[in-house]
C-alpha cells in the first residue's frame, strides 16, 4: 500500500512534465475554424506524391546531367518537406499553419545535415560544389577586397550620411524589430545591440569590414537602426499585450468583409505572453541560461560574416539572404522553446527546434573555423581573450542590473494583485489560482450559445504566444 501511493506522485509529476514538453514541442490547435485544413488526408497526399513523381520521372528530358542532379536535389528537398509535414512535431506555434512551422522544422534539418556533410570535404570538393550551385561564384570577390572602410572619418557631410541608408541599413533596421519581437525585452536587446558593436571593434583585424567611423557605429547603428529597431518591435509587443483575443469560427461570419478580415487575421498570433525573463528570485542557474543565450546570439551574428567572407560570397546573394531568412524563421519557435525551458521549473529538457538550432550555430562555426584557416592563422589572442572578458563583465553587469530594477519593480506590487494576475512564466496559471477562477467561474450564471463551442476566448495574457 506505501509503495502505491509512493508511485502517484511520480506518476503525476511525470504526466505535468509531459505536458509542459508537449505545450512547448508539439502545440495544439484548440480552435479549428475549417475542419478540413487541419485534417491530416494521408491517402491523398500519398496518392498525389506518387502521381507527381511518376509525371517527372517519365515525362522530362533527362539527357543534360547536371539539370538531373539539380531537379533531383530539389525534388528530394520538396519531398523531405512533405515527409516533415507529415511526421514533425507542430512546435510552440500554430499560426498561420502547424504545417508551415514543420516545414520550418523541416528545412532546419535539412540545413543542420547539410553542414555536417560540409565539414566532411575539403577545400577543393568545397568550390566544386559552390561553382556547381552558381558558377558565377567563380568570379566572386569580397567586399573588404573592394571597398574602404573608416576612411575619412572627420569628415562628415550629409552626403556622405545619406549614402549609409542603403537598403541593408533598412534590413538592419527591420532585423532588429524583428529581434526585439522575438526576444520582448529592453534590457536584452540592448545588451545584445552594445555588446555585438563591441564584437565588431575585437574582431576588426579578422573582418576589414567591421571597421567603421565613430559617428557610423554610434549613431547609425547604435541608435538609429538599433534603437529605432528596438523601439518598434517593443511597441508591437506592448499593442499585442494589451489586445483582447476573441477568435470566431470563419463559418459564423456571414458579411464578404469579415470573413476576409478573419482569413488575414490567421496570420496574426492567436494569443500572446507578457514575457518575463528576470525574476527577483531568478536563481543562479536561469541567470547562466541568459548569458549562454546571449553569447549563443553573438556567435550566430558572427557566423554570418565568417561565412560570406571564407567562402567568398558577398551579402546580396542569395547564398547569404537565404540562409539569414532560414536563421531568423527558426529563430522564432527557437526563442520560444528556450524561454520556457529557461522560466518553467516543469520543463526539463529543449524542444528540438531549439536543439537544432544550437547545433547549426556550432556547426557553421566549426565549418568556418575549418575552411578559414589562414584568415584565422592571423588572430590576435589578446583581443579575442578581451572579447570573452568584456563580454562576459558587460552581460553579468546588465543581467545584474535588470533583475534589480526587477526587485524593486516588485516591491510596489502588492499581493493582491500578484495573485489576480498570477501567471506563469509559460503562459499557465498556477493551480491555486485556478481553483479559485474555477471555483468563482461556478457561482456565475453562464449563458451559453448553440454552436458556439468552436469559439474560444483568450485574454492578453493567459494564453500561450505565438
Amino acid at each position: 500500500m506505501a509503495s502505491t501511493l509512493s508511485l502517484r506522485p511520480a506518476g503525476r509529476d511525470d504526466a505535468n512534465y509531459k505536458l509542459h514538453f508537449r505545450m512547448i514541442n508539439e502545440q495544439q490547435v484548440e480552435d479549428i475554424c475549417i475542419d478540413f485544413f487541419y485534417k491530416p488526408h494521408t491517402i491523398t497526399l500519398l496518392t498525389v506524391t506518387v502521381l507527381s513523381l511518376m509525371y517527372f520521372a517519365f515525362t522530362r528530358d533527362d539527357e543534360h546531367s547536371d539539370n538531373n542532379l539539380r531537379v533531383g536535389l530539389i525534388v528530394v528537398v520538396s519531398f523531405f518537406l512533405v515527409i516533415s509535414v507529415l511526421a514533425f512535431p507542430n512546435g510552440p506555434f500554430t499560426r498561420p499553419h502547424p504545417a508551415i512551422w514543420r516545414m520550418v522544422f523541416g528545412l532546419s534539418v535539412l540545413y543542420f545535415l547539410f553542414l555536417v556533410f560540409l565539414i566532411f570535404l575539403n577545400w577543393e570538393q568545397v568550390k566544386t560544389l559552390m561553382y556547381w550551385l552558381d558558377p558565377n561564384l567563380r568570379y566572386a570577390t569580397r567586399e573588404a577586397d573592394i571597398m574602404e572602410y573608416a576612411v575619412n572619418c572627420s569628415v562628415i557631410t550629409w552626403e556622405r550620411i545619406m549614402s549609409h541608408f542603403d537598403i541593408f541599413a533598412f534590413g538592419h533596421f527591420g532585423g532588429w524589430a524583428m529581434k526585439a519581437l522575438l526576444i520582448r525585452s529592453y534590457g536584452l536587446c540592448w545588451t545584445i545591440s552594445i555588446t555585438w558593436e563591441l564584437t565588431e571593434l575585437f574582431f576588426m583585424h579578422l573582418l576589414p569590414n567591421f571597421a567603421e567611423c565613430w559617428w557610423d557605429q554610434v549613431i547609425l547603428d547604435i541608435l538609429l537602426c538599433n534603437g529605432g529597431g528596438i523601439w518598434l518591435g517593443m511597441t508591437v509587443c506592448r499593442f499585442l499585450e494589451i489586445r483582447t483575443y476573441r477568435w470566431a469560427s470563419i463559418k459564423e461570419i456571414h458579411s464578404t468583409t469579415g470573413k476576409i478580415k478573419r482569413a488575414v487575421l490567421q496570420f496574426t498570433p492567436a494569443s500572446w505572453t507578457y514575457v518575463r525573463w528576470f525574476d527577483p528570485k531568478s536563481s543562479f542557474q536561469r541567470l547562466a541560461g541568459i548569458y549562454l543565450f546571449m553569447i549563443l546570439w553573438q556567435l550566430t551574428e558572427l557566423n554570418t560574416f565568417f561565412l560570406k567572407h571564407i567562402f567568398v560570397f558577398q551579402a546580396s546573394h542569395p547564398l547569404s539572404w537565404c540562409r539569414i531568412l532560414l536563421i531568423g524563421v527558426i529563430t522564432a519557435p527557437t526563442v520560444r522553446q528556450y524561454y520556457a525551458y529557461l522560466t518553467d521549473t516543469q520543463c526539463k529538457r529543449v524542444g528540438t527546434q531549439c536543439w537544432v538550432f544550437g547545433a547549426i550555430a556550432f556547426l557553421e562555426a566549426l565549418a568556418c573555423v575549418k575552411f578559414g584557416h589562414d584568415l584565422f592563422s592571423k588572430t590576435q589572442i589578446r583581443y579575442v581573450l578581451l572579447w570573452l572578458l568584456c563580454l562576459a563583465l558587460i552581460t553579468l553587469l546588465c543581467l545584474n542590473g535588470m533583475v534589480w530594477y526587477e526587485q524593486n519593480k516588485m516591491k510596489g506590487v502588492s499581493p493582491q494583485t500578484e495573485d489576480s494576475s498570477a501567471v506563469d512564466s509559460c503562459g499557465f496559471i498556477p493551480d491555486g489560482v485556478a481553483a479559485e477562477k474555477e471555483s468563482s467561474r461556478k457561482l456565475q450564471p453562464v449563458k451559453r450559445r448553440k454552436g458556439s463551442g468552436r469559439n474560444k476566448f483568450v485574454d492578453g495574457q493567459g494564453g500561450k504566444s505565438e
